[in-house]
């Protein structure tokens, strides 16, 4: 049976993240319950950016070997992914939608096989703006100083330890990341968003929440650019700035071999 690849886009305000969890609404959980009804089995995910409760995506990819047994309706949506999109769409919640299904080469792992992951976290400088309050961090302290910004971002790119920006309590044994490239643009109505993106070949629980949130406090004057840079050599967490929170976060991009 064929792997298939799912690139998929949600708003992740109404979810407890991307896993599946016991009680819980989960990105992962309704895509299961979708692909349940389509296929006849509860298929086995593989993602390539677990994301945290509140954490939006529009460029996250899961993939998935179509089980072996399954009903002849059933595997002819399944060898047809853009009647298996369709079918997916119809049932899942409005919040998630499957932007594009296709064949993928067989053994492709949307998580193993993905060389890097990309983000998102904007920031709104100027006045509120109802209709982006749900996808932008306000800022209503001083003016960032945005050399100061710049200086930390590119400071970040490289090989580092991050151990002060992910949570002392962690499952995470080995803090060492490399961050391929990070830097703020303007963006929005007017120029009034500072946008981060920051890409890396994977991510520590948290960790690009509590880079923006230190950022911000040297943007402030809070701390200094060198401070910010000491922090990249496995610091503790309680010498980095607070967690930012989720909801300004975006999946952007997912790079795989070509």
């Amino acid at each position: 049976m064929p792997t298939l690849r799912l690139d998929i886009e949600y708003d992740g305000a109404g979810f407890a993240g991307w896993a599946e969890q016991p009680g819980q609404r989960t990105i992962e959980g309704v895509l299961r319950d979708a692909l349940e009804v389509v296929l006849g089995r509860r298929p086995e995910l593989h993602v390539a950016g677990r994301t945290d409760a509140g954490v939006h995506a529009t460029g996250q990819v899961a993939s998935l070997v179509v089980p072996a047994g399954i009903a002849p309706p059933a595997r002819a949506a399944a060898t047809d992914p853009d009647r298996l999109r369709r079918s997916l769409n119809g049932l899942l919640p409005d919040e998630v939608a499957v932007r594009m299904a296709s064949e993928a080469p067989e053994g492709f792992d949307a998580r193993a096989d993905a060389l890097s992951r990309a983000y998102d976290y904007r920031i709104l400088l100027g006045p509120p703006s109802p209709l982006r309050r749900d996808r932008t961090l306000r800022h209503t302290g001083p003016v960032l100083d945005r050399d100061a910004l710049d200086a930390c971002a590119a400071a970040t790119v490289g090989q580092h330890d991050f151990t002060a920006f992910t949570p002392t309590d962690t499952q995470h044994v080995f803090f060492d990341r490399t961050v391929l490239a990070c830097a703020w643009r303007d963006g929005g109505d007017g120029g009034d968003e500072a946008i981060i993106r920051i890409e890396a070949d994977a991510f520590l629980r948290h960790m690009v929440r509590v880079l923006v949130g230190t950022m911000l406090e040297v943007g402030r004057g809070v701390r200094t650019v060198e401070s910010y840079v000491a922090l990249l050599g496995g610091a503790p967490r309680s010498a980095a700035g607070p967690t930012a929170p989720p909801h300004p976060l975006t999946l952007v991009a997912v790079r795989y071999p070509e």
